[in-house]
């Protein structure tokens, strides 16, 4: 096939190609092909002209318009340090009453507070605050250490047997492995407080083990739990005649408490957060869930 020759129905030329008996047009590229790109060229030459662009060992072609997307995210954080500001100087200044007495700021806090919880409390005690086995359900508003927004503060601030000099302290002892209590005591003991949450679950117990659980709690826990097993906040002592546990409330999960002891530990936040982030998250932990079941 000779190339030139013309292509009887469109009247082009053919390239001389040809496959499977269909000749190929000499089509020329379309022109609004080449505006596209010429002007995409221009683009890209006026970009390079005026705005950051090329490498150059260790710095860059600053370009006509000295844009610098760092000194602009530095800028806009400094703006919105400075707007945070007028209101967390407020919260560092008043009492937490005066702050449960205002609704804007509270809507603040609120809003701040879950960030706040979430970037640093959220993966053991859940997002929600719900809680994980061996970490408290903060919703429930069953606390160990007490729940007004000054002492959830001290809590926040000093942590729980952590390294802080003034970290709160609580231990459950560990009666079987240490001996306190024999194994057939200790079974005694995780009836009796299995029967004040859940009645049902030990409803085919003999009442004798029921009441040799509750001479042995007498003697040997009542001094943290209190006589009434409520908890002593004093000490970080769970209520044990509710439904909400840390470990679990079924009758494993108490014998285990029983034989092998817990040691709880909340990392101090007094070197991590600030003073108004530690007041903010208090008072946002205290929102949080449902009232006391």
């Amino acid at each position: 096939m000779d190339i030139g020759k013309r292509d009887p129905i469109t009247g082009r030329t053919t390239t001389g190609h040809e496959w499977n008996g269909i000749e190929e047009l000499n089509t020329p590229i379309p022109r609004v092909v080449l505006f596209f790109l010429a002007a995409t060229i221009l683009f890209s030459i006026i970009y390079w002209i005026l705005m950051p662009a090329w490498p150059i060992g260790t710095t860059y072609t600053r370009g006509l318009l000295g844009l610098d997307q760092k000194d602009i995210v530095q800028m806009q954080v400094e703006r919105a340090q400075a707007e945070r500001g007028a209101w967390t100087d407020e919260v560092a200044a008043r009492s937490f009453d005066a702050i449960a007495a205002d609704p804007e700021l509270m809507t603040k806090i609120g809003e701040t507070g879950r960030t706040l919880f979430a970037d640093n409390c959220g993966v053991c005690h859940g997002v929600e605050g719900t809680g994980n086995p061996g970490f408290p359900d903060l919703s429930a508003k069953s606390w160990l250490w007490g729940g007004d927004p000054e002492t959830l503060a001290e809590t926040i601030r000093v942590g729980i047997n952590a390294t802080h000099p003034e970290t709160r302290q609580s231990q459950m002892l560990a009666f079987g492995r240490d001996g306190i209590l024999a194994r057939s005591e200790i079974k005694d003991v995780a009836a009796y407080v299995q029967s004040l949450s859940d009645p049902q679950a030990v409803s085919g117990e003999p009442p004798e083990r029921i009441q040799s659980g509750s001479n042995l709690f007498a003697d040997n826990c009542a001094a943290c739990h209190g006589e009434d097993a409520r908890g002593m906040t004093e000490v970080g002592a769970p209520d044990l005649t509710d439904s909400i546990w840390i470990y679990g409330g079924d009758r494993q999960a108490i014998l285990t408490t029983l034989m092998q002891g817990r040691q709880g530990q909340m990392p101090a936040w007094e070197n991590r957060l600030s003073s108004t982030e530690i007041k903010m998250l208090a008072i946002y932990v205290g929102t949080l869930g449902r009232a006391s079941r």
